[in-house]
């Protein structure tokens, strides 16, 4: 009678059979070999750096509604008239995070992270701008 066997045949290459098993291994050793194998081979190395590139690229697209929306406000406040302040920031984050929550609920806290640095970035500029525009006023 043949003794079962707890896992099926593998074929395993000729450096890791024995020559007695016929090419069979009892479990101890077979996992040791599945867990020497590389986690990744460089095919997949490549997709799983593709995906991640995706995932990060997504997020940070929400973040860009934030933009395009405060610029947006922005630029109709001033044609109206009306001066811009906290009120656009606060809509356009609001439009922002509700189209990030219908992502999923990590998005939220991630497109409310990508909106602040990208709210401190045109800060920066603005300020940079006003400065220059007001050098140039000066100087004629």
């Amino acid at each position: 009678m043949q003794r079962a066997r707890p896992w099926p045949p593998l074929n395993l290459p000729h450096c890791c059979r024995s020559p007695n098993d016929g090419g069979h291994r009892d479990i101890n050793q077979r996992r040791i070999h599945h867990f020497q194998k590389p986690m990744a081979e460089a095919g997949n190395s490549m997709l799983y750096s593709l995906l991640l590139f995706v995932v990060t690229l997504s997020l940070q697209e929400i973040s860009l509604v934030f933009l395009f929306l405060l610029t947006f406000i922005g630029n109709f406040q001033e044609t109206s008239g009306v001066k811009t302040g906290w009120g656009a920031v606060i809509l356009a984050e609001a439009v922002a995070l509700v189209a990030a929550g219908t992502v999923h609920r990590v998005c939220i806290t991630t497109c409310f992270l990508f909106s602040a640095a990208i709210l401190y970035e045109v800060n920066q500029i603005s300020g940079v701008m006003a400065s220059k525009s007001e050098s140039k006023g000066r100087r004629h």
